[in-house]
């Protein structure tokens, strides 16, 4: 108990140190989050989560304070890798096959046959893969991915505390505690952010670590726990699947249709969306843990399903695509555009003649009676020309000196 809380004080301590000393090395290796924003984050909170993580834990487990067992032994090792392939998919873009081989592999080396069984060890497999996946989709806003993982580690380590399975609560807690520190920059407005390697490395551990948990009980009573202490992940999952569907967009083309969101669009701040999402979570945890210890039975996972069923259908009919039928009248129109001025374009350009003169400079028009009149009026008589003008005689003076002559005539103008 007391190296729990002495590993967690750690966890938390240094993860926030090293997310903010690993700021500037990822600012200058371009090591930044993808999305359009007014500054540029950098993804140094999920190398933080996943070194403190891994330290912590292996230091326990070398000093003998808190062994990890068997089965932890391969977690840890299988969420490293798939740490590292994350950090090359936020290095590089890959395409999303190849983090689901990767997830789908590094599953199959933790999931515990022997007490599953080989057709619910497969399945095990899959839904690890999935809630990996699912986190690494929370990862659509400030906060939003270390409260979820936050709160659904706690709750998964008090399911492992009850089996006694110091060795998987130990590493839950470390990884909550790892979580909160990255909270302390990645709360909106973030100034790192998780990325890849760290939601799939929290998603990968946090499966994992319920499946060990779970397994060696009934499928249909574990299904539903593991449901309940994953739900936040499970509705943005099927929401972003059904809207995107029902849109006719690619599965895996990103977009701004995630939970949080849609919670935007109704109003809420950042802030506010993330304390939502994570009272959700809180609640769909608590249930599983309730479960999972007898105190709740098992027909309570219903109401978590029910409830992720409503928010689902809920949130749909927020809009968050434009209308297609105005992009394509859109796009119609300005095509329609385009082509009536390359008609008018080429039709000016059959008129010109092909001798290569240039047309001289048009006319002036003459202006017609009623415009001199008008003209007249405004401007005055119009100016006669110097040279029609005579020039005086050699004996004109005026004030006792000779009259130059362009003077005279200029006079002679202006007073008429």
């Amino acid at each position: 108990m007391l190296y729990g809380i002495a590993a967690a004080t750690a966890a938390l301590l240094l993860s926030a140190v090293l997310a903010a000393l690993l700021r500037v090395p990822a600012l200058r290796l371009g090591l930044v989050e993808r999305r359009q924003r007014q500054r540029r984050v950098p993804l140094s909170g999920g190398l933080a989560v996943v070194l403190t993580t891994c330290l912590v834990v292996l230091a326990g487990d070398r000093w003998g304070y808190a062994p990890l067992g068997d089965g932890i032994g391969a977690l840890l090792p299988a969420a490293g890798a798939l740490a590292g392939l994350g950090l090359v998919a936020d290095v590089w873009r890959l395409k999303a096959r190849f983090l689901v081989l990767g997830t789908a592999v590094a599953a199959a080396f933790v999931v515990p046959y022997g007490d599953t069984g080989p057709w619910a060890g497969a399945l095990a497999v899959g839904w690890i893969t999935c809630v990996a996946l699912a986190f690494r989709s929370l990862d659509h806003a400030d906060g939003v991915a270390g409260t979820v993982g936050v709160v659904t580690a706690f709750g998964a380590a008090a399911c492992a505390a009850v089996e006694v399975l110091d060795g998987v609560a130990v590493l839950l807690s470390v990884l909550a505690a790892a979580l909160t520190g990255f909270l302390m920059h990645n709360w909106p407005p973030a100034r790192v952010a998780l990325g890849a390697c760290g939601s799939l490395f929290a998603g990968f551990v946090l499966a994992a670590a319920a499946v060990t948990v779970r397994a060696g009980g009934g499928a249909g009573e574990g299904a539903g726990v593991l449901f309940a202490l994953t739900a936040v992940a499970a509705a943005d999952a099927v929401l972003v699947a059904v809207a995107r569907r029902l849109a006719g967009r690619p599965l895996l083309r990103g977009g701004p249709d995630h939970l949080a969101h849609r919670l935007r669009r109704l109003g809420l701040t950042a802030q506010g969306a993330v304390v939502v999402i994570g009272a959700a979570a809180c609640a769909g945890v608590l249930v599983g843990a309730l479960a999972h210890t007898g105190w709740m039975g098992p027909r309570a996972v219903w109401w978590v399903a029910g409830g992720v069923l409503a928010v689902v259908l809920g949130l749909l009919r927020v809009p968050v695509y434009g209308p297609p039928r105005a992009r394509r009248g859109a796009y119609d129109a300005v095509r329609a555009r385009g082509e009536v001025y390359g008609a008018v374009r080429a039709r000016a350009a059959r008129r010109v003649p092909r001798t290569g003169a240039r047309p001289g400079p048009r006319p002036e028009p003459r202006p017609g009676p009623r415009q001199g009149a008008r003209r007249a009026a405004v401007y005055g008589p119009r100016r006669q020309s110097e040279s029609a003008v005579l020039p005086p005689e050699s004996g004109d003076r005026r004030g006792g000196g000779d009259a130059s002559v362009q003077v005279n005539g200029f006079l002679r103008v202006r007073n008429g």
